[in-house]
């Protein structure tokens, strides 16, 4: 077979690797119980509401969506306090992130992104050929200074607030005073997909309001309990969108997806169950790392950082013979630590009992 030539972009690219299935687990290692805590996913679920609406709409699954997702965005702009034009939805907030770079970056514009972070904000940056400057994290968040000190000429600066995996989150005045040395020309992104489960002041849609240059995205992923559909959104001056919408594919928010968001965003009962979950899941493995003398990241997020003080390989290997699923760091340059998604309850538990018996 003949070899065909790739682009040099997409030959230095690291491919994504997601947490462990469940399926994989099972097979491997023939258990039938499997607990996964590796993939930040909503212990609870979808709402009962995005369920019904799943089923509901099965019959209409013959028929193209509405491309631009008109009734989600007005919905969603409803909630926020924006115009429905400053919406856009997409196929995950990776999509948003891939149409912002085929968009807009051009070959040798240079993007700045923080270390140990999300890495598809690198990826998608590379993959359009632009130079990546990376800035270390300072306690554990976005160094917002040294990372306002990059901003002149640069293309666009990714934030994530909540960042992942570490959960911190930078706070308000520090950001005004970033924006405040950041050129207008330079875009300014705020990842905000563990938005739900932050319990810090910030007012980013406020912030949207002042600041011509910021995009904000967000996901019902997360809190909302529908990766599996793939459906997030982004907010920020119609002008900023304008251009994605000639790049896009023309139906890539399927019909399913934007039911079920507009049944999630209806369920504030579901959602704040979900988030009270997360409060005392957080609290029980803030107090099993204090008992075994582990030192963790408080987090505004759905996970929490777990430094193991040895290398995290083998008590993630040994975990998995137990059936427990968590997701070793060792990518993100943290060799010794885990993060571990907030469980149910007895997922909790599970863990607790499969991690002591791992450090044995």
């Amino acid at each position: 077979m003949p070899s065909y030539a790739t682009r040099p972009e997409v030959q230095r690219l690291q491919p994504y690797v997601p947490g462990k299935p469940i399926a994989e687990v099972q097979r491997e290692y023939g258990i039938t119980e499997v607990v996964k805590l590796a993939s930040n996913e909503n212990p609870l679920g979808p709402s009962p509401l995005a369920v019904e609406a799943l089923r509901a709409g099965a019959p209409q699954s013959h028929l193209y969506p509405e491309a631009s997702a008109p009734v989600l965005r007005r919905t969603l702009g409803a909630q926020v306090g924006l115009p429905e034009d400053w919406i856009m939805v997409g196929n995950g907030s990776d999509e948003l992130l891939r149409l912002l770079a085929a968009s807009y970056f051009r070959k040798g514009d240079r993007v700045v992104v923080p270390g140990c972070t999300f890495p598809n904000y690198r990826a998608v940056s590379e993959l359009f050929g632009a130079a990546v400057t990376e800035v270390p994290l300072a306690a554990e968040t976005m160094d917002l200074e040294a990372m306002a000190a990059h901003a002149p000429g640069a293309r666009l600066i990714f934030l994530c607030r909540p960042n992942n995996p570490t959960g911190a989150v930078f706070p308000e005045t520090v950001f005004r005073h970033f924006m405040a040395a950041v050129p207008e020309e330079t875009l300014v992104l705020i990842d905000e997909a563990y938005h739900e489960f932050d319990e810090s002041e910030f007012d980013s849609i406020g912030l949207l309001r002042q600041h011509p240059n910021l995009i904000v995205t967000r996901t019902f992923s997360k809190a909302y309990g529908l990766a599996g559909l793939r459906i997030g959104y982004s907010m920020g001056r119609p002008e900023i969108w304008k251009p994605c919408f000639r790049v896009r594919e023309p139906f890539s928010v399927n019909v399913a997806a934007q039911g079920a968001a507009l049944a999630a965003l209806n369920d504030e009962a579901h959602l704040q169950a979900t988030v009270a979950n997360n409060r005392v899941g957080k609290a029980f493995l803030a107090a099993l790392c204090e008992e075994l003398g582990l030192a963790y990241i408080p987090s505004q997020a759905n996970f929490m950082l777990i430094d193991l003080g040895r290398p995290a390989g083998p008590v993630f290997d040994a975990m998995l013979r137990q059936g427990v699923i968590v997701r070793p760091m060792g990518g993100a340059g943290r060799p010794n630590s885990i993060r571990v998604t907030v469980g149910s309850p007895r997922e909790l538990e599970r863990f607790a009992t499969a991690l002591r018996s791992a450090l044995a």
